[in-house]
């Protein structure tokens, strides 16, 4: 499943376990593929469960790019993800929360 501690998410890509990750240039590369949506949104979409096929591909297509994938978003359109849409999104909502989510002891050093 990845290592929830770094932020990783695992998610299996035409047969081979894929590692994937919000980096803070793969979070830069979302932002700009969103245009003029913003991050905070895309969040909002997922905590209320009215998300896209298009947020949980942008979400996917970062954290492989995180994780050090060096595809494109358009080869992604026929690949086999295990487990269908349902575990791409998923996957995207564990991603986007871990992403901003704080380890257990650091929640009051804010």
């Amino acid at each position: 499943m990845g290592n929830p501690f770094a932020s990783e998410v695992a998610l299996v890509l035409e047969g081979e376990r894929r590692v994937l990750k919000l980096t803070l240039g793969a979070l830069a590369e979302l932002e700009a593929a969103m245009g003029e949506d913003t991050l905070v949104a895309l969040v909002g979409r997922f905590e209320g469960g009215s998300f896209s096929s298009r947020d949980v591909m942008r979400l996917i297509v970062a954290g492989l790019r995180g994780g050090g994938w060096q595809g494109r978003a358009e080869d992604l359109l026929h690949a086999e993800i295990e487990g269908g849409p349902m575990a791409a999104a998923r996957a995207a909502a564990l991603l986007l929360a871990r992403a901003f989510m704080l380890p257990e002891g650091e929640r009051h050093a804010l």
